[in-house]
């Protein structure tokens, strides 16, 4: 019986965080309410602040949840989060492994980018979730900065800010992908930004 209801708290959660997502997506964050969200799952009002405090806590979970499960990120004592896979392909360092990864990634951007960018528009709305998705690139940073750490590539100084460049650059590309006219295909465009890598992280 336990178990069921353990269960059950589960899938009401999950409830809940999808049908937020599906309504920021669709109404934007701003316009979204906690009583929409909770109608949209099926519940209440009393129900969902039983599982958040918040509509912006709902928003810090699907940050903390939803993106990290989409690129297999863990708890981290010293990022808050660490792509163990990310750490490793930047510490291999031959463009067959730093590709891979960017393929794998790339094939998530579906799931990542409506979260990273209702994420940037629930920061002007709500000063809660301030620099909310910048703080989560913070911690990928810090996988690049690892990685190159562990092959012993470049000085301690400039590990950092190529991780920096790294992140902006796929950052950039992920969210205005769709929606950009670069004149190239996605297997080019990922050639590309692979070699900006390569020659950025080796």
């Amino acid at each position: 019986m336990a178990n069921l209801r353990e269960a059950q708290k589960r899938m009401t959660r999950r409830l809940l965080l999808e049908s937020g997502l599906e309504l920021f997506k669709a109404k934007g964050y701003a316009a979204t309410t906690v009583d929409d969200i909770a109608t949209a799952a099926g519940t209440t009002r009393v129900t969902f602040y039983a599982y958040f405090s918040s509509r912006s806590e709902l928003m810090k979970a699907l940050i903390d949840e939803r993106l990290n499960e989409a690129l297999q990120r863990v708890r981290s004592t010293e990022h808050g989060s660490t792509a163990q896979d990310l750490v490793a392909t930047v510490a291999d360092g031959t463009p067959e492994a730093i590709m891979a990864w960017l393929r794998r990634t790339a094939d998530n951007w579906p799931v990542i980018r409506p979260i990273i960018r209702i994420g940037r528009d629930a920061a002007v709305i709500d000063p809660e979730l301030t620099d909310l998705v910048e703080r989560w690139l913070e911690e990928a940073i810090g996988d690049i900065e690892d990685g190159l750490t562990a092959a012993g590539r470049f000085e301690p100084h400039q590990r950092r800010f190529r991780g920096v460049l790294a992140m902006a650059q796929l950052d950039f590309v992920a969210q205005n992908w769709d929606r950009a006219d670069w004149k190239l295909t996605r297997d080019q465009m990922l050639d590309e930004l692979g070699a900006s890598w390569v020659r950025l992280l080796t």
